[in-house]
């Protein structure tokens, strides 16, 4: 399993954040951003920034999905 942060960018899209706005907003640096972008790992501290942010919970902006390889 892996972590996708879609449900992120679609908040963005329906804000009509850029990423760079959410980057300034939530006091995030611009390689984090590019994590996310990449569904890399990044710290718990940068996902709480982005919560309180955007105001919503974890769950709003990623989710926990099957890696392909591993579906039967």
């Amino acid at each position: 399993m892996h972590i996708t942060y879609k449900k992120l960018w679609k908040i963005l899209i329906d804000r009509d954040m850029k990423r760079q706005d959410l980057q300034k907003l939530a006091n995030i640096s611009a390689s984090s951003i590019a994590k996310l972008g990449k569904c890399e790992n990044v710290t718990t501290e940068v996902l709480i920034k982005i919560c309180q942010a955007l105001k919503v919970d974890l769950s709003d902006i990623m989710e926990l999905v099957e890696d392909d390889s591993v579906r039967e």
